[in-house]
């Protein structure tokens, strides 16, 4: 991860924020081998006792699952929206393009739990993904209990105490304000990812150009 301070979200509201928006973590670890292994699974985040605390389920017996028994350190990698940006669109074009995008990499310690708070994690994220609605027939406490009972001897739940969080929102902060603007500007035009960038851009104006009277 870049280790750069103008790129870094301070905001704990913000960060919680984001990983609410985009729960679709990428989950890593090791083996016993010292390979590596990975996952993308929804992963929420909470907070118990002062501590953050990630919760998720995968499959049991996947080469992940079996190595986060052996190997409990493990990364968490949540990602937004992220678009190209034109060296051409700064005040001085003659620049280097790149890259603008947000992420947060939460690594932790992994514990796996029993089928009480299996069947916990399985509500949230059928809730959440359903929009809270109770009468929505996928939902966990909707589906037959013979089918979830089935179900549940083939997954597990997890939980990740955070031991150290580490963010990436890299919007253009080190541009001079001419060239902030009109990057925002030609984003707008780049479809969704674009457009969701400009507008988190836009939010962060008088954060980057405080002394700015324009």
């Amino acid at each position: 991860m870049y280790d750069l301070p103008y790129h870094k979200e301070k905001n704990e509201q913000v960060i919680k924020e984001f990983i609410s928006r985009y729960p679709f973590a990428f989950l890593s670890g090791s083996d016993s081998e010292n390979k590596p292994v990975a996952t993308q699974v929804p992963v929420f985040i909470e907070e118990h006792e002062g501590k953050k605390i990630l919760r998720g389920h995968i499959m049991k017996n996947t080469d992940h699952h079996k190595a986060f028994l052996h190997n409990n350190n493990v990364l968490v990698v949540f990602t937004g929206h992220h678009i190209y940006v034109s060296g051409k669109w700064y005040s001085n074009p003659h620049t280097p393009s790149t890259w603008n995008y947000m992420s947060v990499h939460a690594k932790g310690i992994i514990k796996f739990l029993d089928d009480a708070a299996l069947v916990d994690a399985l509500r949230m994220t059928t809730l959440h993904f359903e929009n809270y609605d109770q009468q929505s027939a996928t939902i966990y406490d909707n589906l037959p209990s013979d089918y979830t009972q089935k179900l549940m001897k083939a997954i597990v739940a997890f939980e990740i105490e955070v031991k150290e969080m580490d963010t990436v929102f890299k919007l253009s902060q080190d541009r001079d304000a001419k060239s902030y603007d009109n990057i925002i500007k030609q984003l707008k035009e780049q479809g969704e990812d674009g457009q969701v960038i400009a507008a988190e851009m836009e939010k962060r104006t008088k954060q980057v150009f405080p002394d700015d009277k324009g």
